[in-house]
């Protein structure tokens, strides 16, 4: 593989992972050009900015594109490795869609070349590393393909998949272990020679069906977890029993490990993938499918909940404080806090406010039905009721004297109420 300073790396998708991934790689001196459908994603990016929010990614992306090491494209160019990272989305029966990603192969497939290496990032179902490896050889019959030609392959296929946190991923990226599944064992070494120039974690190699499996498995791990806590959330709430006092003790337990419950899952991860698994083998996978049910089931429970608070106070404004999917982001995809505040703003409509600091306007099906975006002193200054859907550090510095004598409906335990009943005839006649 050429030396870094030589090295043309082309990165299809410039969203959440393959810009902080291209603008990483472009760090050590490649030539990195990034490939993206969106014309306003590559004149954000070719000016220095970005159109995502991460923690120190607009400083080094910014200087990349300034060194001439990064630049975006509309149209594919010819490079030594290529780097997908475009979505894979599910439909509404959850079988996933791996279409933008054989747009991706197809596009490479018409500038690949000898010695070029094909490594796909974007989380897929087991096999689709496979399905990029024939489609490949339909387009391209002059290249030796591995997996396919008896004589050794013209180019080399890997699948590394990212595994890093909204918030953290620049750090993460470098730090955080790799798992590198090639179609065959000197594929995934061409592609271990490629990470090694970034990563400081350990680089593991297998074959791309086992790295296609782990990373749906982690994220299903996580999700069978999270429901776990999410259900006992609502056993507590039936047994008059504070969920956060409840799994503060537990974890005292030196084998236990619970984790926090909230609205439901969200993100392009955990809320997605482990639908892979399921529609695979569905049969085989009730536990996964029971917890995927019991996350977005949280998120119907939180709507019933809040709506019988706001029902027993009518009138009164509401604060709905966040609308990411995590903490400190502006990720709303998948978001259950998205959710919860569209179904209430339907049903109640200028009632309802929002503060969600990462935003700078609600998103528009939001905004259509009469809700407003304000910050956090306005809705304790307005609101006397409160629904926290995201523990943004700027809610959980509100002391509890600024929110003293509000109703609250806490998903996120940031200020103890979870399990604050709905106001009994007293309240109602205070209000």
């Amino acid at each position: 593989m050429a030396p870094d300073n030589e090295l043309k790396v082309a990165v299809l998708g410039l969203g959440y992972i393959g810009l902080p991934t291209a603008a990483v790689i472009a760090r050590t001196g490649a030539k990195v050009v990034g490939i993206d459908v969106t014309p306003s994603v590559i004149e954000t990016v070719n000016s220095g900015h970005v159109h995502i929010e991460e923690v120190d990614l607009d400083g080094l992306v910014s200087g990349v594109v300034a060194r001439g090491n990064l630049r975006a494209s509309l149209e594919i160019e010819p490079a030594d490795v290529f780097v997908i990272a475009v979505p894979t989305p599910f439909a509404e029966d959850h079988a996933p869609n791996i279409g933008y990603v054989l747009k991706a192969a197809t596009t490479i497939a018409a500038v690949l070349k000898a010695g070029d290496t094909v490594i796909l990032e974007s989380t897929s179902p087991v096999g689709t590393t496979e399905q990029v490896r024939d489609l490949l050889a339909q387009l391209r019959p002059d290249l030796r393909v591995p997996g396919i030609s008896t004589e050794a392959a013209d180019i080399a296929i890997a699948y590394c998949p990212e595994r890093v946190l909204p918030g953290r991923i620049l750090v993460e990226l470098i730090d955080n272990d790799r798992v590198i599944g090639g179609i065959t064992p000197r594929c995934a070494r061409k592609a271990l020679a490629f990470y090694r120039r970034f990563v400081r974690g350990a680089c593991v190699t297998t074959n791309a069906r086992a790295a296609e499996m782990t990373k749906l498995t982690e994220n299903a791990f996580r999700d069978v977890n999270i429901a776990f806590a999410n259900e006992l959330s609502i056993v507590a709430e039936k047994m008059g029993v504070d969920v956060w006092e409840v799994i503060r003790l537990a974890n005292r337990h030196p084998r236990v490990n619970i984790l926090q419950p909230g609205p439901g899952v969200g993100g392009h991860c955990i809320a997605v993938d482990p639908w892979f698994l399921v529609h695979a083998a569905p049969e085989s996978t009730p536990l996964i499918r029971t917890a995927r049910e019991v996350n977005d089931g949280k998120t119907d429970w939180v709507i019933a909940r809040a709506t019988a608070l706001l029902e027993a106070l009518p009138g009164l404004p509401v604060a709905c404080l966040g609308l990411a999917f995590k903490p400190n982001i502006d990720d709303f995809r998948e978001s259950p806090a998205l959710k919860v505040a569209e179904a209430l703003a339907a049903r109640f409509g200028s009632r309802i406010a929002v503060v969600e600091p990462y935003a700078n306007a609600l998103p528009s099906e939001l905004a259509a039905t009469g809700a407003r975006l304000i910050d956090i002193d306005s809705a304790i200054a307005d609101c006397p009721i409160m629904i926290v859907l995201v523990d943004h550090d700027i809610f959980r510095s509100v002391p509890i004297e600024e929110r003293a004598g509000k109703h609250v409906l806490d998903t996120r335990g940031i200020w103890g109420d979870m399990n604050l009943a709905v106001p009994s005839d007293r309240q109602r006649r205070a209000a």
